[in-house]
This record gives structure tokens, C-alpha cells and sequence, in this order.
């Protein structure tokens, strides 16, 4: 897995695919550059419901020819004889933690058996052989501060060989909001929202600095009984409040707006948070489309920001 985005500057960016897709529950979108600056050429192919089931344990996918065949179908709509791509995985496949080490070597064949050291009390998993990234930020007050995105050899497997199943190569991988927030323009602090199938994420930058990545499982499951949806809906809440909390507490004022990234987009972020006071926007605008989701381009959008 590589973390390579526009927040973590890396000579990796000048190497990433201009082909790029992402994995959502909904299905999965595409997306290249276009002729024009700034243009975006797209494309959706939907899943049936229950395909995704995104987590930490395999199977993810409950019917991988179909992941195949909607990758292939948007892929191969939009593509301009290019195989090899960036692929946007779900928050819920990947555990992304900031971590703060005295010292750290300066090459990578030394650095990540410290790193995958400190894992092992952090995530729910073996990590000898996990799939293992990181990007250093800005040295703070005499302490190196990593972000790791580690997931499982076999759930990384399992999307790749479904992207390869489709006739495309996965030539990077993303975690979905590392990859939106390089989406995020301007100078001023960002609190960004992502919401997918039964996850969501919230995270703080600051520039070029990440502050805040949190990623929740939610209770509802779409064959789930009302009351647990209505139950996901104030874990939600909880998980946004907590976010402006901790927002307010670092950076000593109120967010200015939300940024919503996600299927449903602002209008369904809303609802759910059944609060109006504080703005809430696309990350990525988008034109209305009978076909594709609102709100589903931030992680390919963000992905293509080189």
C-alpha cells in the first residue's frame, strides 16, 4: 500500500496513475483527467446491495465477479489504453493511526520493523505481513510524527485481484479519505466527513498537516431493523460532535463548514446530523447525474491530484 497524496508530498505522486477508481458500497466510480484543466471525465457502475461488506477481515466481497465486472464496466468506459491504476479502498479495510516516535531512522528497510512494533498492541490483526505505509509530517516539539495506514496482506489481496480480475493493474492504493483530502483547497483548517455503507471518518488538516483521522464503525447495516438505523444515525452524530470538539479545542475556533465526502453528499449528511449550524458542502461539487451518487468523487478526484 503507498500513501502518496498532495497532503504528504512524495516523489511517489509524480508515479501515480492518471487512471484512478474507488470501491464504495454503492459500487464503483472512475475517474481521469480531461482535456480541459481542471475537468473530470467519470463514470458509475453500480453494485447490487450486500456485495461490499468493507472490514478488517476477509471476505469483503460477497461476490467478487460482480466487484469485476462493475470495475471493468467503469473502468473500460472512461479508460484511454491505460491499465495501470490508483485504486481508492474503504476507510473500514484500512486502520490509519498517528503515531510519535523519539527518534526514526531515516530509511524505510529500518523504519517499519519499529513501526510494525508498535502496531502490534494498536490494531486487531497480525501485522508481520500486513500491507504497511507511512508518510512523516513536520517535526513537533522534538518528536517525529508518523501516519500509518496498515491493512491485512489477505483483504489487500482481495481488492487488487478483483481489479486484476477486471483487466486493470493496481499500480497504487489508497485508503478513501487520505485519498479526498488532497481534494481540499484553500489554506484554512478543513473538518472532512466520509461516509461509507456503515463507516464513517472524520478528519482535521491544517495545510499540510493532518490533525484528526477517525474511522467508526456504524450499527447500521441495510437488512437491519429501523431502530439500528436510527441507532448508526447517533453514532454518527456522536462521532461528528466529537470531531468539532476536538477541532474547537486545537485550533481555538468553531469550523467555518463541514466538508461532506461520501455517497448521499451534503443534503443526506444533514439529515443524519439533524444540526444546521454549522454549513455543510461537497468536498467535490458535482453537476447532477440520474446515474451516479452524489457526493462519490472526492476519493478519485483527490486520487488524480498530483
Amino acid at each position: 500500500m503507498n500513501i502518496a497524496n498532495r497532503i504528504f508530498p512524495s516523489q511517489a505522486n509524480a508515479l501515480r496513475p492518471r487512471l484512478a477508481c474507488e470501491i464504495t458500497s454503492a459500487g464503483v466510480v472512475a475517474a481521469r483527467p480531461g482535456a480541459a484543466e481542471q475537468e473530470i471525465v467519470s463514470a458509475f457502475a453500480p453494485f447490487r446491495p450486500g456485495v461490499l461488506s468493507a472490514g478488517l477481515k476477509t471476505p469483503n466481497f460477497t461476490d467478487r465477479a460482480a466487484v469485476a465486472g462493475s470495475l471493468r464496466q467503469a473502468l473500460d468506459e472512461i479508460s484511454v489504453r491505460e491499465t495501470q491504476i490508483t485504486v481508492v479502498i474503504p476507510d473500514a479495510a484500512v486502520r490509519v493511526l498517528m503515531l510519535d516516535f523519539d527518534l526514526l531512522p531515516p530509511k524505510a528497510i529500518e523504519a517499519l520493523p519499529i513501526i510494525r512494533f508498535r502496531l502490534r498492541k494498536l490494531v486487531p490483526f497480525e501485522v508481520d505481513h500486513a500491507a504497511v505505509s507511512y508518510q512523516l509530517m513536520p517535526v513537533k516539539e522534538g518528536l517525529v510524527r508518523v501516519i500509518v495506514a496498515v491493512s491485512p496482506a489477505e483483504v489487500l489481496a482481495e481488492y487488487e485481484s478483483a481489479v486484476r480480475e477486471a483487466g486493470y493493474e493496481p499500480g497504487v492504493v489508497l485508503p478513501s479519505t487520505l485519498a479526498a483530502l488532497a481534494a481540499v483547497s484553500g489554506e484554512e483548517p478543513s473538518l472532512v466527513i466520509n461516509r461509507n455503507g456503515s463507516s464513517v471518518t472524520t478528519a482535521i488538516t491544517r495545510q499540510n498537516e493532518l490533525l484528526l483521522h477517525r474511522t467508526l464503525e456504524l450499527t447500521e447495516k441495510e437488512w437491519m431493523p429501523e431502530e439500528n438505523t436510527l441507532h448508526a444515525a447517533e453514532e454518527l452524530q456522536q462521532s461528528v460532535s466529537v470531531a468539532i470538539a476536538y477541532f474547537e479545542d486545537t485550533l481555538q475556533s468553531p469550523p467555518r463548514q463541514l466538508l461532506s465526502c461520501g455517497i448521499g453528499g451534503p443534503d443526506e449528511l444533514i439529515r443524519l446530523l439533524d444540526d444546521d449550524r454549522i454549513p455543510v458542502r461537497d468536498l467535490v461539487p458535482m453537476p447532477y447525474s440520474a446515474t451516479m451518487p452524489r457526493g462519490i468523487l472526492g476519493g478519485v478526484v483527490g486520487a488524480l491530484a498530483n
